[in-house]
Protein backbone atom coordinates (compact mmCIF):
# COMPACT_ATOMS: atom_id res chain seq x y z
CA UNK A 1 0.00 0.00 0.00
CA UNK A 2 1.19 3.51 -0.80
CA UNK A 3 1.54 6.51 1.52
CA UNK A 4 0.44 8.85 -1.30
CA UNK A 5 -1.90 11.69 -0.29
CA UNK A 6 -3.97 13.17 -3.13
CA UNK A 7 -3.38 16.86 -3.75
CA UNK A 8 -6.10 19.50 -3.89
CA UNK A 9 -7.85 19.89 -7.25
CA UNK A 10 -6.72 23.54 -7.33
CA UNK A 11 -3.05 22.54 -7.26
CA UNK A 12 -3.58 19.94 -9.99
CA UNK A 13 -5.43 22.51 -12.12
CA UNK A 14 -2.65 25.10 -11.66
CA UNK A 15 -0.07 22.57 -12.81
CA UNK A 16 -2.24 21.69 -15.83
CA UNK A 17 -2.43 25.37 -16.78
CA UNK A 18 1.33 25.77 -16.48
CA UNK A 19 1.74 22.81 -18.86
CA UNK A 20 -0.78 24.19 -21.35
CA UNK A 21 0.71 27.69 -21.22
CA UNK A 22 4.29 26.40 -21.37
CA UNK A 23 5.29 28.26 -18.23
CA UNK A 24 8.56 27.46 -16.53
CA UNK A 25 8.11 26.91 -12.80
CA UNK A 26 10.40 27.15 -9.80
CA UNK A 27 9.44 23.97 -7.98
CA UNK A 28 10.35 22.91 -4.46
CA UNK A 29 9.89 19.27 -3.47
CA UNK A 30 11.15 16.49 -1.22
CA UNK A 31 12.77 13.38 -2.68
CA UNK A 32 11.66 9.95 -1.51
CA UNK A 33 14.47 10.06 1.10
CA UNK A 34 13.29 13.48 2.37
CA UNK A 35 15.99 15.59 0.71
CA UNK A 36 14.68 19.05 -0.20
CA UNK A 37 15.11 20.12 -3.82
CA UNK A 38 14.50 23.40 -5.64
CA UNK A 39 14.82 23.79 -9.41
CA UNK A 40 13.56 25.72 -12.41
CA UNK A 41 11.64 23.18 -14.51
CA UNK A 42 9.43 23.01 -17.58
CA UNK A 43 6.31 21.02 -16.60
CA UNK A 44 5.43 18.62 -19.44
CA UNK A 45 2.70 16.24 -18.28
CA UNK A 46 0.75 14.86 -15.35
CA UNK A 47 0.43 11.08 -15.07
CA UNK A 48 -1.14 8.58 -12.69
CA UNK A 49 0.62 5.33 -11.90
CA UNK A 50 -0.38 2.83 -9.19
CA UNK A 51 -2.85 5.33 -7.69
CA UNK A 52 -0.13 8.01 -7.38
CA UNK A 53 0.04 11.23 -9.41
CA UNK A 54 3.29 12.55 -10.87
CA UNK A 55 4.50 15.69 -12.60
CA UNK A 56 6.76 14.94 -15.57
CA UNK A 57 9.14 17.86 -16.04
CA UNK A 58 12.18 18.84 -18.07
CA UNK A 59 15.15 20.39 -16.28
CA UNK A 60 17.37 23.19 -17.53
CA UNK A 61 19.92 20.55 -18.57
CA UNK A 62 17.26 18.77 -20.66
CA UNK A 63 16.96 15.90 -18.18
CA UNK A 64 13.59 14.34 -17.39
CA UNK A 65 12.22 14.36 -13.83
CA UNK A 66 9.22 12.65 -12.27
CA UNK A 67 8.01 14.29 -9.07
CA UNK A 68 5.22 12.77 -7.01
CA UNK A 69 2.63 15.51 -6.54
CA UNK A 70 2.27 15.11 -2.78
CA UNK A 71 6.02 15.75 -2.43
CA UNK A 72 5.82 19.19 -4.07
CA UNK A 73 6.09 21.86 -1.37
CA UNK A 74 5.76 24.93 -3.61
CA UNK A 75 5.79 26.14 -7.19
CA UNK A 76 5.91 29.60 -8.75
CA UNK A 77 5.87 30.71 -12.40
CA UNK A 78 9.15 32.06 -13.76
CA UNK A 79 8.13 33.36 -17.17
CA UNK A 80 5.16 35.36 -18.44
CA UNK A 81 2.17 33.61 -19.91
CA UNK A 82 2.33 33.11 -23.70
CA UNK A 83 -1.41 33.58 -24.34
Amino acid sequence: MTDYRPVACKIYAELELAILRRRMLRIGWRDSDGTRRLAALWPRNLVTRSHEEYLIAKGMDGGRLEIRLDRITRFDPLNPCRD
